[in-house]
């Protein structure tokens, strides 16, 4: 069965992808509004860890209704919630028998709440898998730190794929640099480059 998992290069949805491979066709989907070329990390992690990999181009529309909403709460969450619903609609309507992405038990976000999850099974006629759904951040901690070659830093400064990088752009375009202090904590992101070694 083929299988698109959601693709950031960071540690959570390559941990996904490995826990995803004994059962699955997995590949490595990297959604983006085409703001950006942030992209090409993600298509480097996937290289690096022999994953098949494809880029989607979102509606350029969700994106800046996400960026106006995030303005107005002055955080990111349902800006971000918003967006990672997209992604998931958008690659549920491909090929796939399935989707997943690296969401963690603890994550506050993005989440999908079991309504959202059955209702985006039943209008696409795709499983939608949450591998990490019952590991906590100190467990995915430990399995990556014996799996996979890892760099960390601050958000601004890690080259990741994710939905942050392009929406903290558009947020500058459209509201200026202050704004995205004012909507974004500071937070640590994850790259991967590799494996430590093959399982």
């Amino acid at each position: 069965m083929e299988l698109g998992l959601l693709y950031s290069g960071g540690k959570d949805s390559t941990l996904a992808a490995l826990l995803l491979n004994d059962f699955y066709d997995v590949t490595l989907v990297t959604a983006h509004f085409g703001v950006t070329d942030d992209w090409k990390y993600a298509r480097d992690t996937a290289e690096a860890t022999g994953f098949d990999f494809e880029t989607v181009e979102l509606d350029h529309d969700a994106a800046i209704e996400a960026v106006e909403r995030m303005a107005e709460d002055g955080y990111p969450r349902n800006g971000i919630q918003r967006v990672h619903r997209h992604a998931l609609e958008t690659v549920a309507g491909m090929r796939f028998d399935a989707i997943a992405d690296g969401t963690r038990r603890d994550d506050r976000v993005p989440t999908v709440s079991r309504a959202q999850a059955q209702s985006l099974e039943d209008r696409h006629g795709v499983d939608y898998i949450v591998p990490l759904s019952g590991f906590g951040r100190g467990a995915v901690d430990r399995l990556v730190a014996a799996t996979l070659d890892v760099e960390s830093g601050p958000s601004d400064e890690i080259n990741k794929a994710d939905y942050e990088a392009e929406l903290r752009a558009l947020l500058v375009r459209e509201h200026g640099e202050k704004a995205v202090d004012e909507v974004f904590p500071d937070h640590e992101q994850t790259y991967v480059t590799g494996f430590l070694s093959r399982r």
